[in-house]
């Protein structure tokens, strides 16, 4: 680190250390006299370093070279004009922000006034007194300085959040790598996906529990954020693998009873989750369902929808609670949707937030005499909400049975 330089830290951002450049002086004029005259003025101020230039025409080179927190520069010089010299500091971009004070023989308003406008930030009548040089000097040179650990401390945050959003980008692309593919035959599943502006907590699956059972759930951590998507992680993860102990995944009671116990708010950060879970028993055409404090899934057959719904509380919130379950007969060609609370609760521009009955009617309309598609309703949310962004993450799944 050089002598013109030093570390500070920061109080809003304590692990950037800002750098604190010097007080540094660089002097423009062709009288080596005056000069001379200059560098006895700042002679023993220790914070202040002093550079001279005879030669207005390696007046920008220099200052390129020794970036000084403060200019002063003489009008009347060989080779070149004055006022000029102003415009090219300005011009050029290492020192357009450069505070420079412009030295003259006379106090002249004319002058003074076009100075300004070229861009001095001063004007003195040379010489002044010492003490008035330094005070300027000092103040020109404090909010250059603070100007530049400025722009450094929001670089180094831009840089931050721009690595933050990667990580962030990374984990959301790592949650939807766990999601599973679509699938064909008896049951036919497809789903849409949109995570939210910020990493969510949706997680779902589906699978055979053996030749007779097939199972479905989608879940919803509350809040956004690594925590929120490491929990939902880590209860998918429960739920696919049967890792609960000595419990029926066949029986959607069980499983949710399980899940509370297990996933309690007070061991997980106070973080809870909602979700639907469902088996579809093949023989009979029928499916058991429980709900943790989650949306119904909708089953529309023959141009109509029917909420399957039961009441249970979130995930984790109460130990002790039971988690109630209900049947529904699934006829032939019908669809069941299965879906986040961020499917629906989008603000739309003028009206009121869409409930869960506008959401049902959406899915339950019949295009052409079929289902609606994923992506028809994918639109008409799009549309309702005015924007492709939601604030929560979107999750459809539509399970066709045969």
């Amino acid at each position: 680190m050089s002598d013109q330089t030093a570390k500070i830290e920061h109080p809003l951002l304590p692990s950037i250390g800002l750098t604190r450049p010097k007080v540094s002086v660089l002097l423009i004029d062709d009288q080596a006299i005056i000069g001379a005259a200059v560098q006895r003025m700042l002679q023993g101020e220790e914070d202040v370093s002093y550079h001279y230039c005879n030669d207005p025409l390696q007046a920008i080179a220099t200052a390129d070279k020794m970036k000084p927190t403060v200019i002063l520069q003489d009008l009347v010089m060989p080779g070149i004009e004055g006022l000029d010299l102003v415009v090219d500091f300005r011009n050029n971009p290492s020192t357009a922000e450069i505070p420079l004070i412009v030295l003259s023989s006379k106090e002249e308003p004319k002058v003074k006034a076009e100075a300004f406008s070229r861009g001095a930030n001063d004007y003195l009548v040379k010489l002044p007194d010492r003490v008035e040089l330094l005070a300027r000097i000092r103040y020109h040179s404090a909010g250059y300085i603070a100007a530049l650990q400025r722009n450094e401390a929001f670089n180094a945050l831009k840089a931050s959040q721009q690595a933050l959003a990667a990580e962030l980008q990374e984990a959301a692309d790592y949650v939807r790598s766990l999601l599973p593919p679509p699938l064909e035959g008896d049951i036919s599943v497809d789903w849409r996906f949109i995570p939210s502006t910020a990493l969510g907590g949706d997680a779902f699956g589906y699978y055979d529990l053996d030749a007779e059972n097939f199972a479905v759930f989608l879940l919803d951590v509350c809040g956004h954020g690594v925590g929120a998507a490491l929990l939902s992680v880590s209860a998918m993860n429960t739920i696919r693998g049967a890792t609960l102990p000595d419990i029926d995944f066949r029986d959607p009671t069980a499983v949710l009873d399980a899940l509370n116990e297990t996933f309690a708010m007070e061991k997980h950060n106070n973080m809870y989750f909602t979700i639907w879970y469902g088996v579809y028993h093949r023989p009979t055409r029928t499916i058991r369902f429980a709900s943790g404090g989650h949306p119904p899934s909708v089953m529309v057959s023959n141009g109509s929808g029917e909420s399957l719904r039961t009441q249970g509380m979130i995930i984790g919130g109460m130990p002790g609670v039971r988690f109630p379950s209900s049947s529904a007969v699934i006829p032939p060609g019908a669809t069941l949707f299965v879906f986040s609370d961020g499917a629906y609760e989008i603000t739309r521009p003028g009206r009121p937030m869409m409930e869960l009955h506008e959401f049902v009617e959406i899915l339950s309309i019949p295009a052409a005499g079929k289902v609606i598609g994923l992506d028809d309703v994918v639109d008409v949310i799009k549309a309702e909400h005015g924007s492709d962004q939601f604030e929560d993450d979107f999750s459809l799944l539509a399970l066709k049975f045969a």
